[in-house]
């Protein structure tokens, strides 16, 4: 995976933080645990903006169209 250098400006107090993961060997640099950062907070806006989507569906609208026809599909199954 390539990867761009960029740069931040981050608060002391943040920075103290990290320094102090990093001297704990928790992360092998401040960019590696940057990066972690970004990604596992991108990663939970994406699953957020999917329970939002789902929040907006219609839960009987949703049923409806799934138990349309299973009467009738029913009748059709094989049995075991």
């Amino acid at each position: 995976m390539s990867t761009e250098k960029i740069a931040i400006t981050i608060e002391d107090k943040t920075l103290t933080r990290l320094d102090s993961l990093v001297k704990s060997r928790a992360f092998p640099s401040r960019s590696r645990l940057i990066q972690e950062a970004i990604r596992e907070k991108l990663e939970r806006l994406d699953r957020s903006r999917l329970a939002r989507e789902c929040a907006k569906l219609d839960e009987q609208f949703e049923r409806s169209l799934a138990e349309e026809g299973i009467s009738e599909e029913l009748s059709e199954w094989p049995e075991y």
